[in-house]
């Protein structure tokens, strides 16, 4: 199906979704986070693709949650909608391995779409943090402390701070930094390999995992 803020494209048992907004730093509004979640579906629906990569145009990955809708809106009415916990819950649950390649800056929102990746790869100029505290919107702790631990989650959910792709790295955040003209490359090799292995096999593994995690989105 066409999309309006975001891309599709196939290459043999790879997707790749791309947030295509530059101008708004591919920030996500209404529209684009219905998109990702009918485009994780229909990727999810079709067991000729494997694996699944998700990025962002221009030299941002995505600057989270767009605040024009904070205007009408309060941001806890807009996290807690009933299509934004469908969004959230489609990321969340997604049955196929998901790869960020992040791209830019990862904020906010865009943060957590890096967080529920299975695998994440960024680019020296990635950064990341949760800026959304300091206005009132909740951050979501509980799959970023799956991945670095309780204590550094607490410190960025909390303190809004910003983190560069180096530190990133450090504290595991990330399995690995390349320079920004070699992300792609980087990201559909580790698709790829990913993808030698059957689907099924793939799809009980992601099974577990999300399984084990004990959390759940809630604003």
């Amino acid at each position: 199906m066409p999309f309006e803020l975001l891309t599709l494209e196939r290459d043999e048992r790879v997707a790749t979704l791309t947030l295509n907004r530059p101008a708004k730093r591919n920030a996500l509004n209404a529209m684009l986070r219905e998109e990702v979640r009918s485009a994780l579906a229909t990727v999810e629906a079709d067991d000729s693709i494997s694996v699944a990569i998700i990025t962002g145009a221009g030299a941002s990955f995505c600057a989270g949650f767009d605040t024009s809708e904070f205007e009408t809106t309060p941001p806890a009415a807009v996290f807690a909608a009933e299509a934004t916990v469908r969004y959230h819950e489609q990321l969340q649950t997604f049955a196929k391995p998901l790869i960020a390649a992040i791209n830019g800056p990862a904020m906010g929102g865009g943060f957590d779409i890096a967080v529920l990746c299975d695998v994440r790869i960024a680019a020296e100029t990635a950064a990341f943090a949760h800026p959304e505290i300091k206005f009132g919107a909740p951050t979501l702790f509980g799959p970023l402390a799956a991945i670095i631990g309780a204590g550094m989650a607490r410190d960025l959910c909390l303190s809004g701070r910003a983190i560069d792709a180096r530190e990133a790295l450090r504290i595991g955040l990330v399995s690995k930094v390349v320079p920004g003209e070699m992300l792609m490359e980087e990201a559909r090799a580790v698709a790829r390999q990913i993808a030698e292995a059957p689907l099924p096999a793939l799809k009980a593994v992601k099974a577990s995992i999300i399984q084990g995690l004990d959390w759940k989105f809630t604003a």
